[in-house]
């Protein structure tokens, strides 16, 4: 008699799967942005020690800083230089290492060598020549690891710069974001945090309500491009409905507890919201 024995991929190769998926639209946001590979990483660290921490309270265990290396997989000398006194930061901290095109940008604003006496930025050729500094010299002195070209270009598709008939000029003031953008930014992640949020409760079992949070959505393959632009009519019309539905019963609800209710039992937050997504599937 010969056994066989099911080959399954094992949880956490599964979930590493899944959340790298999850990732890719979030990945391409950091790039378009100037984010790099160790940027995120630095920052991400953080991200990790802090959900940590969280988790080991939940289970009501001593966050040590060997409990908290175990589950994190960071080194204990990383938690404790994260996790100390003025060295501890809030793991929605922007990294202290800036990505080589931010750093290229940050020396253009901030080194003499490339202001005028006045302050204003200088315009800078591509290449330097006798008795002028070009962008090339500007990258550098930065690091001579990767092409002055490269940098250009990619500047350039992040829109930071601007070619003209002169030369090369910052477009806006480095980095900085545009009218609007940081709160438009600030609500997206808002609203995708609760979206991942009540699908992990749901699939860890740590949800707090029975039948676990609403987190449904509708999928259909196969349609013209027209017929996407109809369902996303549609549904445009439906959450106008269903906003004026739930938004007069959250409103019902702020008022009542708020005349009712003592105000140490008020720590609850909800949201409600929707989303529709279309594109051409890949062959």
């Amino acid at each position: 008699m010969r056994l066989f024995q099911s080959v399954t991929t094992p949880t956490p190769t599964l979930v590493l799967d899944r959340v790298l998926a999850l990732l890719g639209p979030l990945v391409r946001l950091l790039l378009r942005h100037g984010v790099t590979y160790p940027v995120f990483t630095a920052a991400l660290k953080r991200v990790f020690l802090a959900q940590a921490q969280a988790e080991l309270a939940q289970r009501g265990m001593a966050a040590t800083d060997s409990a908290v290396s175990l589950l994190s997989g960071v080194h204990r000398r990383d938690v404790r230089t994260l996790t100390r006194g003025a060295a501890a930061e809030p793991a929605s901290a922007p990294p202290p290492t800036l990505g080589l095109a931010a750093q290229v940008v940050a020396r253009w604003m901030h080194d003499a060598a490339f202001r005028h006496a006045d302050g204003s930025l200088r315009v800078l050729p591509r290449d330097s020549r006798a008795g002028v500094v070009g962008f090339d010299a500007l990258v550098e002195g930065v690091s001579r690891d990767v092409r002055p070209k490269a940098v250009l270009d990619e500047l350039l598709r992040l829109g930071v710069l601007e070619e003209g008939a002169e030369g090369l000029v910052l477009a806006r003031s480095g980095f900085a974001p545009q009218a609007g953008f940081d709160e438009a930014l600030w609500l997206s992640a808002q609203n995708l945090h609760d979206h991942a949020a009540a699908a992990v409760a749901n699939l860890s079992g740590t949800r707090t309500r029975p039948g676990g949070y609403l987190e449904q959505a509708v999928f259909v393959d196969e349609i013209t491009a027209a017929s996407a632009e109809r369902l996303h009519d549609v549904s445009v019309e439906a959450w106008k409905r269903a906003f004026a539905l739930v938004m007069a019963e959250a409103q019902t609800r702020f008022d009542a507890d708020a005349a009712e209710a003592p105000a140490n039992t008020r720590r609850h937050r909800a949201r409600f919201g929707v989303y529709f997504y279309s594109e051409q599937e890949s062959p």
